[in-house]
């Protein structure tokens, strides 16, 4: 058997090396460079393939498994990086919420919330599907990292405290229950009363309202219908 081999320039190995990442095995890669009249001669599927392995079909310059296999690995890691990064629709997007204050100033800080730039704590008090009166402190980025809100911005659901948020108190069965999240570490059992320390730049939140918030902290109350 005769071949021709030719020798290919930085363009063309480029050329090649985005080729591979159409295919999905590398048999499948090889067999893209074997011609109808390859396997007329050869009659063997598999010595064509070393063939073309071994740069004596198809374009000359033929990856080896390994360096296939890397280009793969690293194209799909390059693939799951960008739609983790991609940017996410708003839960908030696109809601009209002017006449609900406190969804509303949810939704005005949700997207620096998500994005770290910002951390929020939410204090509700309110009754519960069983007429229980309720109250609790909330970490609003903890709670966006692990439900979806859309449905509390279409008002279809409503934001009540949880016994997994980082304080949940039930006035009336007295059942009462504290958690640290990934932004704050809750400090009870203190003389100024329940305290939260920013874990990011370990300053300490006082959400007494009779109080000072804190260094780096502000209080917004909002009194609604909601």
């Amino acid at each position: 058997l005769q071949s021709l081999r030719t020798m290919a320039g930085e363009g063309d190995l480029a050329d090649i090396a985005d080729d591979a990442l159409k295919y999905e095995t590398y048999e499948q890669y090889l067999d893209s460079q074997i011609s109808p009249m390859d396997i007329y001669y050869l009659e063997d599927q598999d010595l064509a393939r070393q063939l073309v392995e071994l740069g004596y079909r198809g374009s000359g310059e033929t990856l080896k498994r390994e360096e296939f296999e890397a280009r793969k690995k690293a194209a799909e890691e390059a693939k799951a990086s960008k739609l983790r990064n991609a940017p996410k629709k708003l839960a908030s997007a696109d809601k009209d919420l002017s006449h609900f204050p406190f969804l509303h100033n949810l939704a005005e800080r949700e997207d620096l919330v998500r994005n770290g730039k910002l951390t929020s704590i939410i204090f509700l008090r309110d009754k519960n599907s069983k007429g229980q009166e309720v109250s609790g402190y909330i970490d609003y980025a903890h709670r966006l990292k692990s439900e979806n809100f859309e449905p509390y911005f279409e008002r279809k659901k409503k934001l009540m405290p949880k016994p997994s948020d980082l304080s949940y108190y039930n006035w009336e069965t007295q059942h009462s229950t504290s958690n640290s999240t990934p932004n704050f570490q809750v400090i009870a059992d203190n003389e100024a009363g329940l305290l939260f320390k920013n874990k990011r730049d370990r300053k300490v939140i006082n959400v007494d309202p009779k109080s000072l918030p804190g260094d780096n902290s502000r209080r917004i109350e909002i009194k609604t219908q909601e």
